[in-house]
C-alpha cells in the first residue's frame, strides 16, 4: 500500500502542508506514525479525502452551479486585449491557465491583474467564471 508524507499529500490536494497538517489534527485526515515520528498518509485514505473534497457543491450568495467538474480557482496575472478578443492568463495553484475570450467578455467581468476568478475547463474550452 502506498503512504505519502505530508508535503506529498499537500502536493496532491494542491494545498499547503500546514492545512494538511491542520485536516489531519481535526479528524478529517487518518495519520500514522512510521518510523520515529514521522507522520504518513495511506494512499488509500489520501484518495478518498480527495473525492470527498472534490464532491462538494459550492454553496452561499455567491455560487455559481455549473456542469463543469474540472474547476481552477486562481488569480488573473494577465489580460491582453485586442480589438475583438483577449487572452487571460491565470495561475491556479501550480498550474497556468491561458484561455482566449471576448474582448467583451473580460470588460464586462472586470477581469484585470489581481482578480480572481475559477477557470472551468471542458474539453479544449475554458469557461471563466467571477465569484
Amino acid at each position: 500500500m502506498s503512504s505519502y508524507s505530508i508535503g506529498q499529500a499537500a502536493r496532491v490536494l494542491g494545498v499547503s502542508p500546514e492545512t494538511v497538517r491542520r485536516w489531519a489534527d481535526g479528524g478529517h485526515i487518518r495519520m500514522d506514525r512510521h518510523g520515529p515520528g514521522n507522520r504518513v498518509i495511506d494512499g488509500v485514505s489520501l484518495a478518498a479525502f480527495a473525492k470527498e473534497r472534490a464532491a462538494g457543491v459550492p454553496t452561499g450568495p455567491d455560487a455559481v452551479a455549473t456542469s463543469l467538474r474540472n474547476a481552477f480557482s486562481g488569480i488573473v496575472t494577465g489580460v491582453t486585449l485586442d480589438d475583438v478578443a483577449a487572452q487571460v492568463e491565470i495561475q491556479a495553484g501550480p498550474h497556468r491557465i491561458v484561455s482566449v475570450v471576448t474582448r467583451e467578455a473580460v470588460e464586462e467581468l472586470g477581469l484585470a491583474v489581481g482578480v480572481t476568478v475559477t477557470a472551468r475547463v471542458k474539453s479544449t474550452d475554458v469557461h471563466i467564471d467571477k465569484p
